[in-house]
């Protein structure tokens, strides 16, 4: 009997926390465009200001390498001729956000070299640049790397190497929709993989080099290829490959 109330206690408080949040802004992708007046492309291969998009990505980013599918947005990446193509989309400039649960139901492509991404970046990347503005990886997954998930934090204090990071192991990863969050507050960001907590970044001393997460970040998503981290080399037998992503929700 005193097991079961401590459970009810336990119950009632998650509960009571989960009212206390309020969806403030979500993406369904039931269009049959993307909305730009909340979304941009970003176009190109990053040159001449920051070729391959300064991780020696191979990809050229374009608006015709996605389309909307059954509530989703999926992403396509492909061998053209010699070149590799695919698509990234952000938010920046037009929804921002500070603090909350952020996350992303996504189903994850597969193939060496190829690297699905969601993440979010300071918005005054512009004026104090990067990694000063920080950087919040709430999903990466590598090719090259199977059933392993990344979260990781970029930093000044890092000098934006990848230190406060965690590499964990889900072995049906690549099966199905999984949903990848951040439960973001004043003092700490918390990870998780659909209900399993992964990783926590809560840094004893907080300063504009060590958190700078005390200010709006905007939401980038994307597939990259090849690259520093999704590896130099592509395996091109598995193009074309399709990242899906069902729903991106911000609650506060």
């Amino acid at each position: 009997m005193k097991k079961i109330m401590v459970l009810l206690l336990i119950s009632s408080f998650c509960f009571a926390q989960e009212v206390k949040r309020k969806l403030v802004w979500e993406e369904n992708f039931n269009d049959k465009n993307l909305n730009e007046k909340e979304w941009n492309f970003e176009i190109g291969d990053g040159c001449p200001n920051l070729c391959g998009f300064g991780n020696n990505e191979r990809q050229i980013y374009t608006k015709t390498n996605h389309e909307f599918k059954e509530g989703n947005l999926v992403i396509e990446a492909r061998k053209e001729g010699n070149k590799y193509t695919s698509t990234k989309i952000t938010t920046k400039g037009k929804k921002e956000f500070l603090y909350g649960r952020i996350e992303a139901r996504a189903k994850l492509p597969i193939g060496h070299g190829l690297w699905p991404a969601f993440w979010m970046l300071g918005a005054n990347i512009d004026e104090v640049h990067w990694p000063k503005t920080g950087e919040i990886d709430i999903l990466e997954y590598i090719g090259r790397d199977p059933h392993m998930v990344y979260t990781t934090l970029h930093t000044q204090d890092s000098h934006g190497n990848t230190i406060n990071t965690k590499r964990t192991a889900f072995p049906n990863i690549e099966e199905g929709y999984h949903v990848y969050a951040i439960e973001w507050t004043k003092e700490k960001i918390d990870f998780f993989v659909d209900s399993t907590l992964v990783y926590t970044f809560n840094p004893t001393e907080k300063n504009e080099n060590t958190w700078p997460f005390n200010k709006p970040f905007y939401i980038i998503v994307n597939l990259a290829i090849g690259g520093n981290f999704g590896g130099p080399d592509v395996d091109d037998k598995v193009l074309p490959q399709k990242y899906y992503v069902d729903y991106i929700r911000v609650y506060q």
